[in-house]
């Protein structure tokens, strides 16, 4: 998680790291965060379609071999924004950058990417990015205003 533990807004985001619109809402996420400084705390699962994205479910695996490490918030952003080099060698390129042993592949890190998959398909997530603001499914478009609108109409009903 980023953000205050305590922040009254919580957005969380299903994305795959090959999917072009989960690389896109990066930039929206990074533009909220910086908006609502201090009242928003943002949370990522992996949700890699991987018949879609063959190179979603490695890339994963990658960024949480990172967060064993310390890292993750790092790789999350390399991946997104490096989405049309996620090769081995690319990947392997990455891990030696941020000190890591390996590109991932544990069974604890394909553990925690199933887990965040099982939670989002229990949770209705059928595609990427999927986002949800304080438990709620957002309906709207993944662009600024939208999702935007959608948390100060949860920070309204929050702080009341």
């Amino acid at each position: 998680m980023q953000g205050p533990a305590d922040a009254p807004l919580t957005l969380l985001e299903y994305g795959d790291y090959q999917c072009p619109y989960s690389g896109r809402a990066f930039g929206v996420v990074e533009r909220l965060q910086l908006h609502f400084a201090g009242r928003l705390r943002f949370a990522f699962r992996h949700f890699p379609l991987v018949d879609q994205h063959p190179r979603a479910m490695p890339a994963a695996l990658l960024a949480e071999a990172a967060a064993d490490a310390g890292s993750f918030w790092g790789m999350h952003a390399l991946l997104l924004s490096h989405q049309d080099s996620l090769e081995d060698a690319d990947l392997s390129r990455y891990a030696e950058q941020f000190g890591l042993p390996g590109t991932g592949g544990t069974r604890a890190h394909y553990q925690r990417v199933d887990e965040d998959m099982a939670a989002g398909r229990s949770a209705g997530v059928r595609s990427t990015p999927a986002f949800f603001v304080n438990g709620v499914p957002h309906e709207g478009g993944f662009d600024f205003d939208s999702l935007r609108e959608t948390l100060e109409t949860a920070e309204k009903r929050v702080i009341g």
